[in-house]
């Protein structure tokens, strides 16, 4: 039995942004924000090239250009926090994740994707953990979403992403690799 694609596209399900975000949210999102680049090793290191160049699901991204994409935007995450750190309300840049996967850097080995996620994940976990109260209430305003979004919100946006993103590559693991 194949999955629908909709639990394709979100198998662990779409992001909701919670009424009320409490600090122990935010201390979990960050955990899991600084143990995705370990998690993600596990899952994605020891996979073939062929397997690499397998899309996790129909017209979907291949696994090399999800951990591409993952690298492109945890990094534009990090560089958005940092603003809306130094900027009152920034309007962030906004970008075309399908247009950037398909860029030939997407074809570089999984490795170079790997090690930008660790390198961009240290700097900003270590920035999420000596962030206080008041900085996860600063914020930006998205041009896409047309909305302001706080850095408590972003935060667990972005845990989830990493899930999400895990999820896809687990789930293929799981009904094509794993026989």
């Amino acid at each position: 039995m194949h999955p629908d694609l909709d639990s394709l596209k979100y198998p662990i399900g779409k992001f909701f942004v919670p009424q009320i975000i409490d600090k122990q949210m935010i201390n979990s999102a960050v955990e899991q924000i600084a143990e995705f680049p370990t998690a993600l090793f596990q899952v994605a290191s020891s996979l073939t090239p062929a397997q690499l160049d397998s899309p996790y699901r129909p017209q979907g991204w291949t696994i090399r250009q999800l951990l591409h994409h993952c690298g492109d935007s945890h990094g534009q995450a990090l560089f958005r926090f940092k603003h809306a750190l130094t900027e009152e309300n920034p309007s962030i840049k906004a970008y075309d994740e399908g247009a950037w996967a398909n860029l030939p850097d997407s074809q570089l080995p999984a490795q170079y994707a790997l090690d930008t996620i660790r390198l961009v994940h240290a700097k900003w976990a270590y920035l999420l953990e000596n962030m206080n109260s008041a900085d996860f209430e600063r914020s930006y305003y998205h041009p896409e979403k047309q909305r302001t979004q706080t850095l408590a919100e972003v935060t667990l946006m972005y845990a989830w992403h990493g899930k999400h993103h895990l999820a896809h590559i687990t789930g293929l693991i799981l009904r094509n690799f794993d026989r």
